[in-house]
């Protein structure tokens, strides 16, 4: 953008009303449109893995399914910066979605025909799409937003996503009440799923290009030139050496990878199944919670952004401790070899284990937007943090591949949980280190002090304006 764009820019910011946020090309409706296509697909994908096994009785299928999904979702996360930055945000996001579909109607066909190969390819299929939305997903949701709100508008997303669980738990516990000695949900459950998932890949191309999205005070995301595939190659490999991303790999690998353990070790195990469904209410719901809580800390809580970072990854640390401490208190009584008895959620003993389930939930939100809101602050432009963004999520899902088949060959519960724990507790003095070296307290990035320095003092109030954010 030159300076005569940022006088129009700065103009255009002097007309826009109070009531500007809630313009169609404002970043607020925009994460809010991202948070609904999630909301419909990995929103309610969440709540079809939360029921523990896909909601079948026997979690052999689901947990190759999901070694499948998570290991192209392992390569694709990785490429998926990008493809978003050269095919945009319809395509991308679209074309992940729609695998969503896919996913699910697979085990629709599990139901009747009980073959799994079907399943596990969906699930490579799944694993492709999810790298191209979940890139994307990123990207906007990490570049869009002011650079002093990253938190606010990562906790709005991370609030409609999650509802999707809740109302995708909603759908299997009332589906299947009458029919709590049930092993696998019926067949409208996975239709159900399939519907959400299909509006989700419409609402899609609902949202626009970073260039044409215009923040309050008038300036543009980016002007964004879409790349080329030579350039997104030689930019996602250099990702490998770049110091900041190998500091965020251990929080990375665990941030998906205590899923198996919950929801097949956890709720699985310990509930009936109408009672899963009700525990994915809660366990999503409590996403919600756990994601405004620490959006409020990473944004508001000091003035200085890096001890905002600070404050909030020692706030996740403590919880993460204590909620880990609880799970191991619960995890003691029973194993592989001894079984406990399913709990439906009438009965006494329903409570305990409940609150665990739904604290697991809380950290989760916590510990995911906290490391989104790091990765937002390393910069602002939407391809380099659509980069990050692809490298975060398949380090994610390379770590969550793994998790399945460790829980396929069953190893023992105990141990499953103390590598959980010490895989989140290993990420915190790293990512407080990453703070402390990356992440500056002024707002303004380096090219941009470096242009304004370039700059006649008369002319800087307007290159200012003129350079995005």
């Amino acid at each position: 953008m030159g300076i005569g764009d940022g006088v129009k820019d700065e103009e255009s910011a002097a007309e826009l009303p109070s009531k500007s946020r809630f313009r169609y090309n404002s970043p607020l409706v925009q994460v809010a449109l991202i948070g609904l296509v999630c909301f419909c697909c990995p929103g309610m994908f969440n709540a079809v893995n939360g029921m523990g096994g896909g909601g079948q009785v026997d979690t052999t299928v689901s947990n190759n399914a999901n070694t499948a999904l998570y290991t192209t979702f392992a390569v694709f996360g990785v490429l998926g910066g990008g493809i978003y930055n050269i095919l945009g945000p319809h395509l991308t996001l679209a074309a992940g979605c729609s695998t969503y579909v896919l996913y699910v109607g697979s085990f629709l066909y599990y139901n009747h025909y009980q073959h799994q190969g079907f399943a596990i390819a969906a699930g490579g299929v799944l694993g492709i799409g999810a790298g191209l939305l979940w890139a994307g997903e990123g990207a906007i949701m990490t570049a869009y937003p002011p650079t002093n709100r990253k938190g606010t508008y990562i906790s709005l997303f991370w609030s409609i996503f999650n509802m999707g669980g809740v109302i995708g738990g909603l759908i299997p516990f009332i589906l299947n009440y009458n029919r709590n000695e049930a092993s696998s949900v019926n067949d409208a459950t996975y239709i159900g799923f399939m519907c959400f998932m299909t509006a989700g890949t419409l609402l899609s191309f609902a949202i626009l290009p970073p260039n044409r999205v215009v923040r309050d005070d008038g300036t543009r995301c980016s002007d964004v030139k879409y790349s080329s595939v030579a350039t997104e190659a030689t930019e996602v490999l250099k990702l490998f050496a770049n110091w900041k991303m190998l500091l965020i790999v251990p929080a990375a690998w665990a941030s998906n990878f205590f899923y198996t353990y919950q929801f097949n070790n956890v709720n699985a195990l310990l509930f009936n199944l109408r009672t899963r469904g009700l525990n994915n209410v809660f366990y999503w719901g409590a996403q919600m919670l756990g994601s405004v809580g620490i959006g409020y800390i990473l944004d508001f809580s000091f003035q200085s952004r890096r001890m905002r970072g600070f404050v909030g990854i020692g706030v996740v640390a403590l919880l993460g401790s204590a909620i880990w401490g609880g799970g191991l208190a619960n995890q003691l009584p029973y194993s592989h070899d001894h079984l406990p008895k399913k709990l439906d959620f009438k009965d006494s003993a329903f409570a305990g284990p409940f609150v665990l389930f739904f604290s697991y939930g809380l950290l989760d939100a916590m510990f995911q937007s906290m490391v989104y809101w790091v990765i937002g602050a390393l910069a602002d432009d939407s391809q380099t943090l659509s980069r990050y963004s692809g490298f975060y999520k398949g380090v994610q899902s390379a770590g969550a591949a793994v998790a399945w088949q460790v829980d396929t060959h069953k190893v023992p519960l105990l141990s499953q949980l103390i590598v959980n724990w010490s895989l989140t507790t290993v990420s915190y003095p790293l990512l407080v280190l990453l703070v402390m070296l990356a992440v500056k307290d002024e707002n303004k990035t380096q090219d941009e002090t470096v242009k304004e320095a370039t700059v006649p003092s008369s002319n800087k109030q307007v290159t200012t304006t003129a350079i995005s954010t």
